[in-house]
Formats: C-alpha cells, sequence, structure tokens
C-alpha cells in the first residue's frame, strides 16, 4: 500500500542530459500527430482548389466530333514507363463553324477517315481534357503526403541536431570529470613531502 501511494524516489543515476533525451524523443509523438494534420489539410485544401480549377477549365473546354486524315501514330510518352500515345492527324469545325486541322488523341484501332471525339478550346483548337476526379485526387495526396513528409522530416532533424548538441556536451563533461577523477583512480598522482605511499605503491 506505502509503495502504491508514495512516489518512487527520483533515481541519483538520471542526469538532466537522460532528461533532455527523453523530453526530445517524446516530443516525436505529438509531432507525428501535427504532420498527419497538416497533410491533411494540406490534402483536403488542394482537393478543393483542385475541384475549383477543374470546374473552370471545363467551363472553356469543349469535346466537338473530329474526323482523321491520316493513320494512327504512336507517339513516346512523357513518362518512359508509361505506354506510347497514340494519335492521328484530324479535322472539325468549331461552334463558329471554322474548320481546323490538328493532332488529335486516338484509340489502338482507330482508321483513317472514322470519327472521334476531340477536346478543343473556346477558340476551336485541340485541348486538354479539363482535370478528372482520379487527377484531381492523386494531386490531393501528393500535396497532403508532402506536407506530412515535411513537418515529420524537419521536426526528425531537429530532434537529431539537438540529441547529437547533448551527446557532445555529455562528452565534454565526462572528459572533464574523467580529468579530474583519473590521476587518483589510476595511481598517477604521487604523494608530497610528508604524505604516504601512493595507491599501489609499497
Amino acid at each position: 500500500m506505502w509503495r502504491r501511494t508514495t512516489p518512487d524516489p527520483p533515481n541519483p543515476l538520471l542526469r538532466k542530459a537522460d532528461r533532455t533525451r527523453a523530453r526530445l524523443r517524446s516530443a516525436l509523438v505529438p509531432v507525428c500527430l501535427l504532420a498527419v494534420v497538416c497533410g491533411a489539410t494540406a490534402g483536403g485544401t488542394a482537393w478543393h482548389e483542385g475541384q475549383r480549377s477543374a470546374a473552370e477549365v471545363a467551363r472553356h473546354r469543349h469535346l466537338l466530333p473530329a474526323t482523321t486524315v491520316s493513320a494512327r501514330i504512336y507517339r513516346t510518352a512523357a513518362q518512359p514507363e508509361s505506354a506510347p500515345d497514340i494519335v492521328a492527324r484530324a479535322t472539325w469545325h468549331d461552334r463558329a463553324g471554322r474548320v481546323h486541322t490538328g493532332t488529335v488523341p486516338v484509340s489502338a484501332g482507330t482508321r483513317t477517315g472514322d470519327t472521334v471525339m476531340t477536346w478543343t478550346d473556346d477558340r476551336g483548337n485541340a485541348a486538354d481534357a479539363p482535370p478528372g476526379t482520379t487527377d484531381i485526387t492523386m494531386a490531393a495526396i501528393g500535396y497532403g503526403v508532402g506536407a506530412s513528409c515535411v513537418v515529420a522530416l524537419t521536426a526528425g532533424a531537429f530532434v537529431r541536431v539537438r540529441l547529437r548538441r547533448v551527446d557532445a556536451c555529455c562528452a565534454r563533461a565526462w572528459e572533464a570529470e574523467w580529468a579530474d577523477v583519473e590521476p587518483g583512480w589510476s595511481g598517477r598522482l604521487r604523494p608530497g613531502p610528508g604524505q604516504g605511499p601512493g595507491p599501489g605503491e609499497s
């Protein structure tokens, strides 16, 4: 019962540096939680901004029928690990009736003279499709993960630097204490006039 109600006496071997190390390591737990919160906030913000931007782009994109005038062409993709892009030359009329010719994406089975749907801008020129939900989601995840990593790595680097400083201070203090103790402990001290023999001497 006494041990349950009475706090344990402080450990005489626990140094200030040990307490500092414990506090620094314990601080990593709330920092990790903060990193998750920052990542979620950044990801959510990127998601809403992506939705707004995609809606704005979609207002200026129009899906129009085009007729291919050449065979399909396999073009190297932007990413080395991705499959090649398949395109073909095509013509189409914009909403004002003007004729346009350009290179548009097509499927693997497209032949010359086939009708394909292509995205155009307000002037009728070929354009990229507006960002879809998958694109927005992947971008939001990237921003969220990036924000979490920045917070976690920054905190980790700070703790690492602080621990190295604590270790360096401990090493210097230990060397100073050892310099005071070692001569007497090892017997290197020799007695002065009128003193008895030093340790280990007969």
